[in-house]
């Protein structure tokens, strides 16, 4: 059963996903114009990077949220079900220790963006640069909330071991 986080988790990076979709497209025609019309504009280019921080700080509790995350599984599956359990949770742990601490961390750089109102710093660059900046803690919140959301299913299943049920 999904929990309400690994609910929002799911929406936010299915929706996230077509990100991928729009940077491949936006590359591809700001190729196309530069190598065929030798037209290119620096906030076109600067899109590119701006989606991609959306794509990737969503991205990664959906690849958690999926499983698809990167684990060392030659390791991994030599454990015993116990102990592949007790990994999991410390690993959760860790996460959820690591993605706190970036959240806090995140905060005063995006209010220093937003106090001076920092934009692009080069002409005809996108403007609001904080707004993406904004998208940090924003990634690293919704991350400590699936660590959360995983660690909960990772706790129930040391304990189902630990009563001899199934996982």
């Amino acid at each position: 059963m999904k929990s309400h986080i690994e609910r929002v988790v799911d929406l936010v990076g299915r929706a996230t996903s077509w990100l991928a979709l729009a940077i491949v497209v936006l590359m591809a025609i700001n190729v196309v114009l530069r190598y065929t019309l030798s037209w290119g504009s620096v906030w076109a280019q600067e899109l590119e990077w701006h989606l991609l921080v959306p794509l990737i700080m969503f991205g990664i509790p959906f690849a958690l949220h999926k499983g698809d995350h990167v684990r060392v599984d030659v390791l991994f599956e030599k454990f015993s079900p116990r102990t592949q359990a007790w990994v999991d949770v410390v690993s959760q742990v860790l996460g959820l220790a690591i993605a706190g601490l970036f959240f806090w961390l995140c905060l005063a750089y995006v209010g220093q963006s937003y106090a001076i109102d920092e934009t692009s710093s080069d002409p005809g660059g996108l403007p609001y640069r904080w707004v993406l900046k904004a998208l940090l803690p924003a990634g690293f919140a919704l991350l400590a909330l699936q660590c959360v959301a995983t660690l909960l299913g990772d706790i129930a299943k040391l304990r189902a071991l630990g009563r001899g049920d199934a996982p």
